[in-house]
């Protein structure tokens, strides 16, 4: 259920829900891409201690969705919620993708970043990703997904159906998600956003870009997640010296949600923020 105290706006067409009233801001950037409302309960979290600003990314349109309009969209809110203030970015799986790109693109008007369960940035880390799910399926649901793949579906549609079968896959023991009334999945943004993420990463732009980054850099992961961990953040150390990572067991790609790590997770997020964003003004 959506906090009762959280504020909607609409920016530049962009529709943001603002968590929160007092304390340094804090962006929740949610995953997919294209999964908007799915951070509202990570947002919620940290509204007692913080302004958690939750934007819902650009949707399909005219032109094709690419990081960079989401970089540019995400720059301007930034602008006209913070001023000069450098917010914290937390981001969700796809999230913290973004987060990276906007750090590495505006390193002067990125505070603190958190990466919670993030995506892959090389084919490595993606093989090992599709090798958990694939051990994770039931019979039925290897029958379902074997039935779509060879099945006359348009390929947004398809990428639906696939996502519905198979998101329970990425948790352990999660509570399960509250429905979003206002937001379904937009599968051509999806679609567009990681093909172009995908684009970027074979012509070498990330992660290389990320050296860039002046924030100091928390990545939180958990050990069940089927986005493997250590992969991913051995792919981005790299280029990320500063890069702290915590992991949390009987924890999957939500630990928001995780029966077994919520409470702990929120206590290292906020704790961490705290300390980062210490002496900051409130907003």
């Amino acid at each position: 259920m959506v906090d009762d105290a959280a504020r909607v706006e609409n920016v530049a067409g962009l529709r943001v829900r603002v968590h929160g009233a007092h304390g340094p801001p804090v962006f929740v950037l949610h995953g997919g891409p294209a999964a908007a409302g799915e951070a509202e309960p990570l947002a919620r979290g940290l509204a007692d201690r913080f302004r958690a600003i939750e934007p819902w990314q650009r949707g399909s349109g005219a032109e094709p969705l690419t990081v960079a309009r989401h970089v540019a969209d995400l720059r301007e809110l930034v602008a006209t919620f913070c001023g000069a203030t450098r917010p914290a970015l937390v981001g969700e799986s796809w999230g913290a993708m973004l987060a990276l790109a906007y750090a590495a693109a505006h390193p002067r008007s990125a505070g603190p970043l958190v990466l919670v369960g993030c995506g892959t940035f090389d084919e490595g880390a993606r093989a090992k990703l599709r090798e958990t799910l694939a051990a994770r399926l039931d019979a039925g649901q290897r029958d379902a997904l074997a039935r779509l793949e060879t099945g006359s579906f348009a390929e947004e549609r398809r990428l639906a159906l696939r996502l519905e079968l198979t998101r329970g896959l990425l948790d352990c023991d999660a509570e399960p998600a509250a429905p979003e009334p206002s937001a379904a999945l937009d599968a051509r943004a999806h679609l567009e956003t990681w093909n172009d993420m995908l684009r970027l990463q074979r012509e070498g732009v990330y992660p290389a870009a990320f050296a860039a980054i002046q924030s100091p850099v928390l990545m939180l992961h958990g050990a069940e997640d089927p986005h493997p961990g250590p992969l991913i953040h051995a792919s981005l150390a790299p280029q990320l010296p500063q890069l702290e990572y915590r992991e949390f067991p009987r924890c999957g790609h939500n630990p928001w949600r995780e029966r077994a790590a919520r409470a702990q997770f929120f206590v290292v997020l906020k704790e961490w923020l705290t300390r980062r964003l210490a002496g900051r003004a409130e907003m």
